[in-house]
């Protein structure tokens, strides 16, 4: 018995082995034990049928949601397991799911509707594999291959496309060359599959460590579900700042990211308007104007079509539409800024200029990383120090603007932005009595008035 396999999955293994029926880890859980990876989740296949299932965990707690596939999830040892019959499918009418399955009492047969080899394997408890399409051997050889005919595993399910693509992004593995030539030409399978879904692989994609070199062989499956994209290819940048086309310079900065998925997104659509914005000077240098505008509004549009929730789309568009906007290494700069964004999105604006400089030109790049590093040291200066930054900060508010004789209403916020703003300035101090001195002063001058 393998100390990897947690006691839950080895209760229901053995209690399903002692009722007299076959039951093995089957998929994920079993290619991430090979690859030396513990495993998030585990799955169980077994010969018994549903209502065996549920027979051989009667009084324990059983979530029974996806019977009509064969699937009893058992809840042991504070974990969940998914534990499904073995079956085969029908055909894929609508390319997203099968039309009916089928039980089957054949381990094989089961493991042949599978997606990837890497994915079709079956593990015992006492760790012996059953391996018919010789997975294990893949994933020794860092190999991305389908079960069986590459073309009807994604005529079957456009996702698997989007599956093959993130394994190779996140494993470095490569996809074999069938596998490949089958993802270029199904392509279009995408438009059958529900855009959250390709969202949610595309996410896990981009943080990948290899999503640079899935980025420059398979663009066309991203133009497929964002051919915003798609005009990024070829785009010439004739200039002192760049020396490769807009899609090149834009995979180098997802590359160059931090692995966030916040980050790896604003960085592959931060530059997406600029074949909407270019144009070409008498000397033949060329300039984008107002792309960061054009290109948070495609942004928008493109998170919105795959359903991105709301905070990673905010997030996103803010970033790409100020990711060229002027930041000099000034403190009332800065804290103006951090007080706007906030420290968060702040400090990931620096590093979206930051891997936007390092997708440029190297011999331009160097001065604006340096002076990048500057404001970086500034701004969490300020933010060890405390400084104020919001009117949250401020060392008065609302009751003591009124105290001092201020209407309430619009006139105290105005108030208080006015204080606020000569405290980011550095012209006064964010000092109770010098705050409230200059409220008293305010309302003496308009009474008086």
């Amino acid at each position: 018995m393998r100390p990897d396999i947690p006691f839950g999955a080895q209760h229901i293994l053995q209690t399903l082995a002692g009722a007299g029926h076959e039951a093995y880890l089957v998929g994920g859980c079993v290619r991430d034990l090979l690859r030396g990876i513990p495993p998030h989740d585990w799955d169980i296949c077994t010969s018994a049928l549903p209502e065996q299932t549920q027979a051989c965990f009667a009084g324990q707690r059983l979530v029974e949601t996806g019977l009509k596939h064969g699937t009893v999830t058992v809840l042991a040892d504070g974990g969940s397991y998914e534990v499904t019959t073995y079956r085969t499918e029908g055909p894929y009418s609508d390319g997203r799911r099968p039309d009916h399955v089928r039980f089957v009492p054949n381990l094989a047969v089961d493991l042949a509707r599978r997606d990837f080899t890497m994915n079709a394997i079956a593990m015992g408890l006492d760790g012996a594999l059953h391996d018919p399409f010789g997975g294990a051997q893949d994933i020794r050889h860092g190999t991305i291959r389908c079960v069986g005919r590459p073309d009807l595993r994604f005529q079957e399910d456009g996702l698997r496309i989007m599956r093959a693509l993130r394994f190779s992004a996140v494993t470095g593995h490569h996809i074999e060359e069938q596998t490949a030539r089958a993802i270029h030409d199904h392509r279009s399978m995408l438009g059958r599959v529900a855009a959250e879904r390709i969202g949610a692989e595309l996410r896990r994609l981009l943080v990948g460590p290899n999503v640079g070199d899935v980025l420059r062989q398979y663009p066309d499956v991203f133009y497929q579900f964002w051919p915003q994209l798609g005009p990024l290819a070829g785009l010439e940048q004739h200039g002192p700042w760049h020396c490769w086309d807009g899609w090149e310079h834009t995979v180098r900065t997802v590359e160059a990211a931090p692995a966030d998925p916040v980050l790896r997104l604003t960085m592959l659509l931060h530059d997406v308007g600029k074949p909407l914005c270019k144009s070409t000077d008498e000397d033949g240098i060329d300039h984008f104007y107002g792309h960061p505008a054009v290109s948070a509004q495609l942004a928008d549009e493109m998170l919105r079509a795959l359903r991105s929730d709301n905070r990673t789309r905010e997030q996103v568009v803010c970033l790409v539409g100020r990711h060229d906007m002027p930041l000099p290494p000034q403190d009332r700069t800065i804290r103006r800024w951090l007080g706007r964004l906030g420290q968060e999105r702040f400090f990931q604006l620096l590093a979206v200029k930051r891997v936007d400089s390092m997708g440029r030109a190297p011999e331009t790049a160097e001065e604006q990383l340096a002076e990048l590093a500057e404001i970086q040291r500034m701004a969490e200066e300020i933010v060890a120090q405390g400084q104020c930054l919001t009117l949250k900060n401020l060392a008065v508010d609302g009751r003591d603007a009124i105290a001092a004789g201020i209407p309430a209403g619009p006139e105290v916020g105005q108030a208080l932005e006015a204080l606020l703003e000569r405290v980011l300035d550095g012209d006064i101090p964010n000092h109770r009595e010098t705050l409230l001195e200059l409220i008293a002063s305010t309302h003496d001058k308009r009474h008086d008035a």
